[in-house]
């Protein structure tokens, strides 16, 4: 797991994963757009992953931090006042796609069960590092924690490439939803929890 001097490298690292991501290029404006997504997800790493989530992270061969998972846990729920001082943050970085995200929030709450489980609010890998396993090295800790809970872990994806390596990762489709408008096909997704062996 990361520590808070860390926060800055693992929000570029997510902010570079996500360039060009179908959810991020329909609910961020495009002006300062890589600015925007590191100002979204270091709130997402320091105030809701450190304090009440796990954010793990993988280091490259450089030993330059290469891939970061932020996980939110069932039993440390993030209150509601956190959340609702975060959204004016929120809205300041989405810029003119503001009400595009609100948008697309309303329309994947469909998808969302609220049975208790580990879920993974984002994880991503350096381009560079990119289809070299990187992606599933990094998650397998949380996964792990959340077998070691015997509870389920769930997400949220908007590419078919992300919905092929969540499968060989054990999970499965439960539902989908194309946002209005023209925006993304997002793929909510279930992973049940994997009993230890004797």
């Amino acid at each position: 797991m990361i520590g808070s001097e860390e926060v800055d490298e693992a929000a570029e690292v997510l902010a570079l994963a996500f360039e060009g991501y179908p959810w991020t290029a329909w609910t961020v404006a495009r002006d300062g757009h890589r600015r925007r997504l590191a100002g979204l997800f270091r709130m997402t790493v320091e105030e809701v992953g450190l304090p009440y989530g796990d954010v793990w992270a993988l280091d490259g061969d450089d030993g330059r931090m290469a891939a970061v998972a932020v996980w939110l846990r069932p039993d440390r729920p993030v209150p509601g006042e956190v959340w609702q001082r975060l959204a004016v943050r929120e809205a300041e970085l989405a810029g003119d796609r503001h009400a595009a995200m609100e948008a697309a929030e309303a329309a994947c709450a469909v998808l969302r069960t609220g049975e208790p489980s580990f879920v993974l609010a984002t994880v991503g890998v350096l381009p560079s590092r990119q289809g070299r396993g990187a992606g599933g090295a990094v998650l397998r800790p949380g996964l792990a924690e959340a077998d070691r809970h015997g509870l389920p872990a769930t997400l949220e994806t908007s590419t078919p490439e992300n919905v092929r390596l969540y499968r060989r990762l054990g999970f499965e489709v439960t539902g989908e939803v194309e946002i209005d408008g023209g925006g993304p096909r997002v793929w909510a997704m279930r992973r049940p929890p994997v009993e230890a062996g004797p």
